[in-house]
């Protein structure tokens, strides 16, 4: 709990002061976020297709582990981009 509490005060006083840290917590919430909404889809499309035609299920699988991997990535860079900044 008490990393909780420093964690929020240290965003509070980056909130009041530089405007570039803030920035930086944005894009670090957004890196976390827009991929796991995106392998949500993924996974929920490649499911119902699986449904839907069950004999093409091993390509339907193949390609929606490529699109998870290709959206990990970006979850990846938006992680490092966010340390190196």
């Amino acid at each position: 709990m008490d990393a909780l509490i420093m964690a929020v005060d240290e965003v509070a006083t980056g909130l009041s002061g530089d405007i570039s840290g803030s920035l930086a917590l944005i894009g670090y919430g957004l890196a976390a976020i827009g991929p796991g909404i995106g392998i949500g889809l993924v996974a929920g499309n490649a499911v119902q297709a699986m449904a839907r035609q069950p004999e093409a299920a091993g390509m339907v699988r193949t390609t929606m582990f490529l699109g998870i991997a290709f959206t990990e990535a970006l979850a990846l860079i938006g992680f490092v981009l966010f340390f190196i900044a």
